[in-house]
């Protein structure tokens, strides 16, 4: 790191104290931050119990109908890079302002929508109001709480992070019992167009910008990148389902996404610090095992999100409300426990939460494989409550020893970074386990098997790459340690 760029950036706000009037402006700032993100962050999962109604009332299959959700994380992982750049240009009132705006204007196309294809438009606008929303609350953390606090704001922060994901099929499916499909968007623009105006009224620039070159070679390269793996990983469940009608290759857009990838990661290393993301924080290992622990617990959040309400609508029979109802309980967990397991992350650090956190998921995972259409649904509920307490457990400790790690400078790569690598890592997951149920499922129908007993395999063998792939997060919990007080001393990973 060069003293220019460490000269460049305005020392920690949390290392020096601060009077009263500073320490409320900064709740405010903090609590309309989360606020904010957790209604944006609604709208991840809301969509996920409607497959079925949105197939009946567009006509569409349900590959096509899932690109409601892929469609969003995409967007979400194109534009989190870009973000980056955003948040050292842009003070926090305006750039709030913008995302708050963009995401407001989503949501009205989503309402008024009369097809797919306008929905699934108006959802891309929504994500990349989401999009900013994230690293702009992890980065305004990182710079305002000082390091002996973050893990209790993290553990708020998880509540946004894990619980509104979470919760979107309850409130989904409730809405889907007692009104149209497109209330799920009336009903949010109200609450968006008024967070944008309390943002307008209350909140405080707290942030120092500077001018910042953008390379458009790497933004470029940044949305055949992310857009071509992720669009890839989605392809492969909408060809399963074709039935022998041609298109194109899942591989085309996957090995595209592949190369540009190699591509940014070559040229952001060489830019350094006129980079769009500053390669650089994954040179500091508690930060890379963090990022990469994360990364596998979002593929199982998000992959249980779409299938489990599959499995509980299809093959047990259950209709939305039931499903939403079914969800809530867990969602309700993890969220009680973000603030409990950040004041144990302040206490006890990271070893003694990542472990049996990871541990929990794991087996949960190992679990759904052996579900059936004769499956109790309490046994389906007991799982669920466990899947839930496990990834509590996980994400505040990852979200903070992720972010502080890094010096402050890197603090808005860092969370861009992870931003980015989350909502690939969830499109993945929901791509990467529809694909496999729907393979599995049509070549078990065409072999003779009830549909049903199909359609509970596939989704078996979803579950099953769910299993494997948490191995490896147990593996990485016993390496991730808690980093120092002092930022600068992050890579020397010490407890």
């Amino acid at each position: 790191m060069t003293s220019e760029t460490m000269t460049d950036m305005p020392s920690t706000a949390a290392a020096a104290p601060v009077d009263s009037s500073t320490a409320a402006r900064n709740r405010l700032v903090i609590a309309l931050l989360l606020v904010s993100t957790f209604v944006v962050f609604l709208n991840e999962t809301i969509m996920s119990v409607t497959i079925q109604p949105l197939m009946t009332d567009l006509g569409v299959t349900a590959s096509a109908a899932q690109w409601l959700t892929t469609a969003f994380l995409l967007t979400m992982a194109v534009v989190i890079p870009i973000t980056g750049f955003l948040l050292q240009r842009i003070n926090t009132r305006p750039i709030y302002m913008l995302a708050m705006a963009i995401f407001s204007v989503g949501t009205l196309i989503c309402a008024v929508s009369p097809g797919l294809e306008l929905l699934v438009f108006g959802r891309v606008i929504q994500a990349v109001g989401t999009a900013i929303m994230m690293p702009l609350l992890m980065t305004t953390v990182m710079t305002l709480v000082p390091p002996e606090s973050r893990g209790k704001t993290m553990g708020n922060i998880s509540i946004v992070m894990s619980v509104a994901p979470a919760i979107g099929p309850t409130i989904g499916g409730f809405i889907l019992t007692h009104f149209d499909w497109r209330f799920m968007f009336i009903l949010v623009l109200p609450i968006a167009l008024a967070a944008l105006a309390l943002g307008a009224w209350r909140m405080k620039n707290v942030s120092t910008p500077r001018s910042t070159p953008l390379d458009l070679i790497s933004v470029v390269l940044s949305v055949l990148a992310f857009g071509g793996i992720v669009y890839g990983l989605s392809s492969f469940g909408e060809a399963a389902s074709a039935a022998g009608e041609h298109g194109m290759s899942p591989w085309i857009p996957l090995g595209v996404g592949l190369v540009t990838m190699v591509l940014f990661v070559w040229r952001q290393l060489t830019l350094q610090d006129r980079a769009l993301l500053d390669l650089r924080t994954f040179a500091i290992t508690n930060y890379t095992l963090s990022v990469v622990m994360m990364a596998i617990a979002m593929m199982a959040l998000f992959g249980v999100i779409i299938l489990l309400p599959l499995f509980l609508q299809n093959v047990i029979k259950l209709d939305p409300l039931q499903i939403g109802m079914m969800l809530l309980p867990g969602s309700l967990m993890m969220g009680l426990l973000g603030p409990i397991v950040g004041r144990l992350y302040d206490k006890w650090g990271t070893t003694r939460l990542l472990v049996p956190g990871s541990i929990v998921v794991s087996a949960v995972l190992w679990g759904l494989t052996l579900v059936d259409q004769n499956t109790s649904i309490w046994v389906i509920l007991a799982g669920h409550i466990a899947l839930c307490i496990g990834l509590a457990i996980m994400f505040t400790p990852l979200f903070t020893a992720s972010l502080s790690s890094l010096p402050m400078q890197l603090y808005s790569h860092g969370s861009a970074i992870l931003g980015s690598v989350q909502q690939v890592a969830g499109a993945a997951g929901v791509a990467l386990f529809i694909a496999l149920m729907t393979i599995q499922s049509a070549a078990l129908t065409a072999a003779g098997t009830e549909p049903v007993s199909a359609l509970a395999a596939g989704i078996r063998t979803g579950f099953m790459t769910g299993a494997i792939i948490s191995l490896f997060a147990i593996v990485a919990a016993f390496f991730v340690k808690k980093p120092p007080a002092n930022p600068e001393m992050a890579g020397m990973g010490g407890h």
